[in-house]
């Protein structure tokens, strides 16, 4: 009987666990199908790599995950971001702390953390295997080798699950792990898109392609229960299909049961300032060019792609003279400007999320040990289980500390 520990997956959660376990001393070998470790990590936060979020109270840290929270509350006492930034800054990289407590690399490079992980386990002696693992060998109710696309059978006594979701699908995620984990025996729950852009009803959209509002307020409304479901501040952007950027991203993670015209997304463009403070500036702007055209008058106001949708969407003619728009129509403006509606038909695809959202049943793995209940000496960590969090560094914390968790318990 070997005592090997095999890791399907070189991402975030699979090396960290790797590092962990052969820092234990383990014999550790991570298989990984792609050229490179950690494709995944390269591309998260813009080649930045929001490496995880600097809460410092746990119970932050669960309420920034709306799926299944509660089963990481033993892996995140174990792991906090804390431990993350630790962790990085003795490997050589020094972190910097943003709004949101958004935790980078100084360097702003994506690079240095997986550099790092994989530094880091090379000198515990993880010894890297290039392979796509298609089956899992199991006899008697427990787990004996991982076999790969070439037919090999790798021997273990233990082996993590650390593949990813099905987001990304150039970066290797392409649903291996649910595969495996079905002919284990295990459930996989619904795969769906999460942190992920969303498609538009208006037609307006794609005229303002490649615009970005940078403090903005949005609040999103589930037309079906008439209320509020989710509220940020921050940065969004305009796509061809609809929107997309930061507080877009997190906001898709509330919306469950996705149905054309079901959630609207009210843009508060001039959160700092309130309807009369509003309507005090607009006068003053309208005072200072008082025969302009009403769509010349905005440049002020808005950014230049703006002004025609806000003319469209306002009911004045943009020939109006400033001098002559009445008190009615500028209290118009003034509340579509502080309630520009975007009413969402649907998520992207799949392949376009950040993460995904499903994965393998938590109720069938041991939240303290990461260890399934099914299969003796099988484990599983990161995306590929259903947690899924909002943006801002959550969603690495989560690999992380799953992966530790299971490398300290293999």
């Amino acid at each position: 009987m070997t005592d090997e520990i095999v890791i399907i997956g070189a991402g975030a959660a699979g090396m960290m666990a790797a590092v962990q376990a052969a820092r234990l001393g383990k014999s550790v070998t991570l298989l990984e199908r792609n050229d490179r470790p950690g494709r995944k990590i390269i591309i998260t936060g813009k080649g930045r790599c929001n490496v995880t979020n600097a809460v410092s109270l746990l119970n932050e840290l669960i309420a920034a995950v709306p799926v299944n929270g509660r089963f990481l509350y033993s892996a995140f006492s174990s792991f906090m971001p804390q431990d993350t930034m630790d962790f990085f800054e003795e490997e050589g990289v020094p972190l910097k702390i943003e709004r949101g407590n958004r935790v980078f690399p100084v360097s702003d490079s994506s690079k240095d953390i997986v550099d790092a992980l994989y530094n880091a386990a090379k000198r515990a002696g993880v010894k890297f295997k290039k392979g796509r693992a298609v089956d899992l060998k199991i006899e008697s109710g427990a787990v004996t080798g991982v076999v790969t696309e070439d037919g090999e059978t790798i021997p273990a006594a233990s082996v993590l699950i650390a593949t990813g979701g099905k987001s990304y699908p150039g970066t290797g995620s392409t649903g291996d792990g649910y595969v495996l984990a079905q002919k284990a025996g295990h459930t996989v729950t619904e795969l769906k898109p999460s942190l992920v852009p969303l498609e538009a009803h208006e037609g307006f959209c794609s005229q303002l392609q490649g615009l970005s509002l940078r403090n903005v307020s949005i609040k999103v409304e589930d037309t079906k229960k008439h209320r509020i479901i989710y509220e940020d501040f921050g940065e969004m952007l305009f796509t061809h299909f609809g929107v997309s950027g930061p507080i877009i991203l997190s906001a898709s993670s509330h919306m469950r049961d996705m149905e054309p015209e079901k959630y609207v997304i009210h843009i508060d463009l001039k959160p700092a300032l309130t309807h009369e403070q509003l309507d005090k500036r607009i006068v003053k702007d309208f005072a200072e060019n008082a025969n302009k055209d009403y769509v010349n008058s905005l440049g002020l106001l808005l950014p230049r792609k703006l002004i025609p949708v806000a003319a469209r969407l306002t009911d004045i003619k943009p020939s109006t003279k400033t001098n002559q728009i009445t008190r009615e129509q500028r209290a118009g403006l003034v509340e579509w400007l502080k309630d520009f509606k975007v009413t969402v038909t649907g998520f992207r695809p799949l392949d376009e999320a950040i993460v995904t959202s499903g994965g393998v049943k938590v109720s069938e793995v041991d939240p303290k040990t990461m260890k399934s209940k099914l299969v003796d000496g099988l484990y599983f960590a990161g995306e590929v289980l259903d947690v899924d969090a909002y943006t801002g560094g959550f969603n690495l914390q989560i690999a992380f500390a799953t992966g530790y968790a299971a490398g300290t318990n293999m």
